[in-house]
């Protein structure tokens, strides 16, 4: 008879997330693979603004054979009655051509107090975001996040730490992927 897997401790969230506190940039530290990110992805970073109408702006950063690729999108709470911290993102791609509008899950399982490093998922576990305001991230602080992560039922071993440069790339240097290569370079593999 197999053995039985041990059930992972339901996902909570963080409760009364400020918003305000969470604005400005997050350096990803690392993540699970996606198709929406060139495996060869470098510094790869994402800014939020607060929008006037309490929706945040979103824009992700990656640079690929040296070149800068970004997607804008809009984050907004999945409840506005709820104090949970379960947001829906949404960006429209191709990012050359925006006409299809794709939205996931962007939950907060943990920030820590100063608002310095945080546990981002989503409930079928097939994303997992390590962030933090430098771009890199002490290792004892990076092993408590893994286990946090695990410990809710996250596969850690698919863990991909995200290359980044010191001093990372100021605004937005580096030639622009105009062309969207990155997307495409992205949905088959490369």
């Amino acid at each position: 008879m197999a053995k039985a897997k041990a059930k992972a401790k339901e996902m909570e969230v963080v409760r009364g997330l400020d918003l305000n506190r969470y604005m400005g940039r997050w350096y990803e530290i690392a993540s699970f693979p996606s198709i929406n990110q060139p495996r060869d992805g470098v510094n790869t970073r994402a800014t939020y603004t607060l929008n006037a109408d309490g929706t945040v702006h979103v824009l992700n950063e990656t640079w690929s054979g040296g070149k800068r690729g970004s997607i804008e999108g809009t984050a907004y709470k999945a409840d506005h009655n709820s104090d949970e911290a379960k947001l829906k993102v949404k960006f429209y791609v191709p990012p050359f051509l925006p006409i299809i509008p794709i939205t996931g899950d962007y939950w907060v399982l943990f920030i820590d107090h100063d608002y310095q490093y945080a546990l981002i998922g989503q409930p079928s576990r097939k994303y997992l975001w390590i962030l933090c305001r430098q771009n890199h991230m002490d290792e004892e602080i990076y092993n408590q996040l893994v286990e946090k992560a695990k410990e809710v039922g996250y596969d850690v071993s698919k863990l991909h730490k995200t290359p980044q440069n010191d001093p990372p790339p100021e605004g937005d240097a580096g030639p622009k992927d105009t062309k969207g290569l990155w997307w495409f370079k992205s949905l088959i593999g490369k």
